[in-house]
C-alpha cells in the first residue's frame, strides 16, 4: 500500500469536471480524494496547510483520469503473456499499468482474448493476481473478449478458441478471476445466452454485444436479458441493412444501449462520429483503445496474440493474411481524433472518463468533484500529457 500522498493543489487550469467546464480554476487533492474545486478568486482568499504542493498547470486542462475498459497491451507488454510461464503475465500487466499512467490513463480493464480452456483459466488467474500490485493505472478488473462469441465474426480471434455457451465453464472463469471479471464480450444470438446473462448480472458483470452475427431481434432479446453495452461499434458485428437493422442498427436505434468506439480514424470513419453525436446520448459513448501489445513499442519485431503483425494506416494487421488485428491507439490520441471529428473537448473527455465509469459502475471515479478518487489527467492544448494523478499520488509528471 502507498503511504498517504502529500496534498496537492493544481491551479491556473480549465477544469473539465466530467459534467461541466470551468476556466481559471483549481483542484485541491487531499488524502487521495478530490477535496475541493474552486475559482482563482476563491483560491486567493483562502488559507492552505503549509504542506500543500502548488502546481501551476499554465492554462492546461485538468480532467478526470482516463479509463480504458478494453485494452490488450502496450509498449511490448500484454495480457497474452499470461498463462505461459508465471509470473510473466502478471508482471506484464503491472508494466502496462505504469506505461498507461504516462499516457494519462488512471484505470483500465486488462482484456483477454479467449484461448484453450485450461490455458484461459490459468491466464485469468494470473492477470487477476496483478490487482493491487499496480505501479500506475488501477486494474479495475478483467474484460473477457470471449469465448462465447460468433465463429462468423472472429476478427483476429482464433476459431478453435470460440465455444458455445457453457455455464459451468463460466463459473470456473469467475472462480479463477477471484470475482474480478468486470465486463465480458458475448454474442447475444448464441443458444443459452439468457442463462449466461442472468448468471453475469448476479455477479455484477457488464455484458457487451460484440463479435456477433446477431440480427435485430437477437439484439432486442439480448437487451431484455441485460446486454446493454456493445464492443467496438461497427466492427466484428452484423452491419446495418434496410430490411433488418441487425446489431449495428439496434445499437444506434436504442438509446439505452451504450457502445465502445475505437477512434483511431481507421476502425471507424471519422465522419461516423457525427452520426454518433446525432443518434446516441453522449453519456452512452465510451472511448476505448483496443490497444495491442506492440502499441508504442520501440522494438522492431511486432507481435500480437502470438502472431506477427505490422502497423499500417492507423491499425495493426496480421502479417499472415493482412486481417485487421487491432488498434495502436492511446486514449489521448482518441480524444484528439474525436475533437477533430466534431466532438466538443468536454464531450470527448466524457467518453474517456465519466462515461466508462458510469457504464462499468465505477462510482468513485470519472469526475472531478469533492469526495471522488483523485484520479486526474492534466493535458495541454496540443493534447500532450503533463501530469497524471492516481489516488492522490503524482504517478507521472512531464
Amino acid at each position: 500500500m502507498k503511504k498517504s500522498a502529500k496534498p496537492v493543489c493544481l491551479f491556473n487550469g480549465t477544469v473539465l469536471t466530467g459534467f461541466a467546464s470551468m476556466e481559471d480554476c483549481a483542484v485541491l487533492v487531499e488524502d487521495g480524494l478530490v477535496s475541493d474545486v474552486f475559482s482563482k478568486k476563491r483560491m486567493d482568499n483562502r488559507r492552505f496547510e503549509s504542506n500543500v504542493r502548488f502546481i501551476d498547470v499554465n492554462g492546461a486542462y485538468i480532467a478526470p483520469g482516463f479509463i480504458d475498459t478494453h485494452i490488450h497491451g502496450i509498449g511490448g507488454y500484454g495480457t497474452e503473456d499470461a498463462g505461459i510461464s508465471e509470473p510473466v503475465g502478471r508482471d506484464s500487466v503491472i508494466y502496462m499499468s505504469a506505461l498507461l499512467a504516462e499516457r494519462g490513463v488512471t484505470a483500465f480493464n486488462p482484456t483477454l482474448y479467449p484461448s484453450e480452456p485450461d490455458h484461459m483459466l490459468k491466464a485469468v488467474r494470473e492477470i487477476a493476481s496483478a490487482a493491487g500490485m499496480e505501479e500506475g493505472a488501477r486494474i479495475m478488473g478483467l474484460h473477457l473478449e470471449g469465448p462465447f462469441i460468433s465463429p462468423r465474426r472472429l476478427g483476429v480471434q482464433k476459431a478453435d478458441t470460440v465455444q458455445p455457451v457453457d455455464i459451468h465453464y463460466m463459473e470456473k472463469l469467475w472462480e479463477a478471476s477471484s470475482g474480478r471479471i468486470v465486463n465480458m464480450t458475448v454474442a447475444p444470438e448464441l443458444k443459452g445466452m439468457r442463462e449466461l446473462a442472468l448468471f453475469c448480472i448476479k455477479k455484477g458483470i457488464v455484458l457487451q454485444a460484440g463479435h456477433t452475427d446477431a440480427e435485430y431481434e437477437n439484439m432486442v432479446e439480448g437487451m431484455q436479458a441485460g446486454i446493454l453495452h456493445s464492443t467496438h461499434l461497427f466492427n466484428a458485428m452484423r452491419r446495418l441493412d434496410h430490411r433488418n437493422p441487425n446489431a449495428v442498427g439496434a445499437i444506434l436505434i436504442h438509446p439505452e444501449m451504450s457502445c465502445e468506439i475505437i477512434a483511431d480514424n481507421f476502425h471507424v470513419h471519422p465522419d461516423l462520429f457525427k452520426l454518433l453525436l446525432r443518434d446516441k446520448p453522449i453519456d452512452k459513448i465510451v472511448l476505448v483503445t483496443d490497444g495491442l501489445k506492440p502499441t508504442d513499442q520501440k522494438e522492431c519485431l511486432l507481435k500480437a496474440n502470438h502472431e506477427e503483425v505490422y502497423f499500417s494506416e492507423g491499425a495493426f494487421r496480421r502479417k499472415a493474411d493482412n486481417v485487421i488485428a487491432g488498434s495502436g491507439l492511446t486514449m489521448m490520441r482518441g480524444i484528439k481524433n474525436l475533437v477533430s471529428g466534431g466532438f466538443s473537448l468536454e464531450d470527448a473527455v466524457k467518453t474517456a472518463s465519466s462515461n466508462p465509469a458510469q457504464v462499468m459502475r465505477y462510482n468513485s471515479q470519472g469526475a472531478i468533484i469533492p469526495g471522488r478518487f483523485a484520479d486526474i489527467t492534466v493535458f495541454d492544448k496540443n493534447f500532450e500529457i503533463i501530469l497524471t494523478v492516481i489516488g492522490g499520488h503524482i504517478t507521472y509528471e512531464k
